[in-house]
């Protein structure tokens, strides 16, 4: 089979899709908008051809790019598993008759708005939620539902350019980042109070074949904004327990409605008074290589297990379970440049057999914005037989590790 994979090779964790479809017998060629010269020489050995574009996001030139290839070979998948890709990649899926998820599905896993009201209309149940492309459209929807509410963007992934508007003082600097005042369209919601997680699978041959709970410590929009807290997010070995069933249930109509077949998903969820409420959903993997620690604590290579799906829509593998892993974020005292770190010696030292992977920031380095995300400036990624053990491990590290900046 011949794949055309979009962005080989940045972030760096898509270099282990690239990996996977190769030794799954795959053709791969890869499409982006870098320079050939400027990829890990790993990652060249394994794409059999490279076509750079002005812009992967670009409908028009991936189009003609994919045509160009059709024009000298066949072509068997157009795959992207990065969220700003998806609608692009669909689109062009569509024009050249290639197998795959449809337009239509993607802009329901893309667009916010539409992603509630189809999800409402199905019986899942959601926070309330409108969109609104004028300051009027705003003060309704606070007028209905009360503060605190959500303003963000329709397409957006994560916690990007999220507002919680607390009150009237918080609502037009929402507005304004978000372009509602110029015409833009943005998402708002009612904010839930509640746990925040969530539910990623991979779907095979329209069934769910490996699933994986995680849990935000604290929840989202707290974790990227406060500097002080070391967040975390972290996968529970314990996702068989009934305590998950409502959400494993919750996750499984959700696909099933949405006619979903060979994919990875991530569906955000909160719990809280209100019970449990769909959040949002991508048809893709997450983010900030929360596939590395699936890999880590359950014994296997789920991008090979993704690769089976997407080539031949099925999978063998079997989840362990035998580890809970989180990633642990290490923020700066200050903005600046990174001047040094205490406590890693120690850490490393006490935990070092459990640590997956870690990245600390030569001294020198600029820091990056806390809400520029969990690997933004230093983090661990680090696993263990108990889920409860390790969430007090995780706040053992971050009350002993300190990243000097300024």
């Amino acid at each position: 089979m011949h794949v055309l994979f979009i962005a080989p090779d940045f972030p760096s964790y898509q270099q282990h899709f690239v990996r996977a479809l190769k030794s799954a017998g795959a053709k791969v060629s890869g499409i982006g908008d870098r320079p050939a010269e400027h990829m890990p020489e790993e990652v060249k050995r394994q794409l059999d051809a490279y076509y750079q574009i002005s812009n992967v996001t670009d409908t028009q030139a991936l189009l003609e790019c994919v045509r160009y290839v059709q024009s000298q070979e066949w072509v068997d998948r157009l795959e992207a598993t990065i969220e700003s890709h998806m609608l692009a990649a669909a689109e062009v899926r569509e024009a050249c008759t290639i197998p795959g998820m449809s337009f239509e599905q993607t802009w329901i896993c893309r667009d916010k708005t539409t992603m509630k009201q189809f999800m409402q209309e199905r019986g899942i149940p959601c926070a309330a939620f409108t969109a609104a492309d004028s300051v009027e459209q705003v003060q309704t929807f606070v007028e209905k539902v009360g503060y605190p509410i959500i303003v963000k963007p329709r397409d957006g992934a994560g916690a990007s350019a999220t507002w919680r508007c607390n009150g009237p003082q918080d609502l037009m600097p929402a507005i304004e980042d978000t372009g509602i005042d110029k015409g833009n369209s943005a998402a708002l919601e009612e904010f839930i109070e509640g746990h925040e997680g969530f539910y990623d699978t991979l779907v095979a041959g329209g069934k769910i074949q490996h699933d994986f709970v995680s849990h935000y410590y604290p929840n989202v929009l707290e974790a990227m904004r406060t500097r002080w807290i070391s967040p975390y997010i972290i996968v529970t070995n314990r996702s068989d327990l009934p305590d998950y069933q409502p959400l494993k249930e919750l996750g499984q109509k959700v696909i099933q409605d949405i006619g979903l077949q060979n994919v990875p998903t991530h569906m955000e969820w909160f719990a809280g008074e209100k019970g449990l409420k769909f959040s949002e959903i991508g048809a893709r993997p997450p983010g900030v290589g929360q596939w590395d620690l699936y890999c880590a604590a359950n014994d296997i290579d789920l991008y090979k297990e993704w690769a089976d799906t997407v080539l031949y829509g099925q999978c063998h593998g079997v989840l362990s379970r035998r580890y809970s892993a989180a990633i642990l974020s290490l923020r700066p005292n200050q903005d600046g440049k990174i001047h040094g770190y205490t406590g890693v010696e120690q850490v490393m030292q006490q935990y070092g057999e459990w640590i997956i992977n870690c990245h600390f920031p030569e001294t020198g380095t600029p820091t990056q914005p806390i809400n520029a995300g969990y690997m933004a400036n230093a983090w661990i990624q680090i696993k263990y037989p108990d889920y409860d053990e390790l969430r007090t491990i995780l706040m053992d590290i971050a009350n002993k590790i300190t990243v000097y900046a300024g």
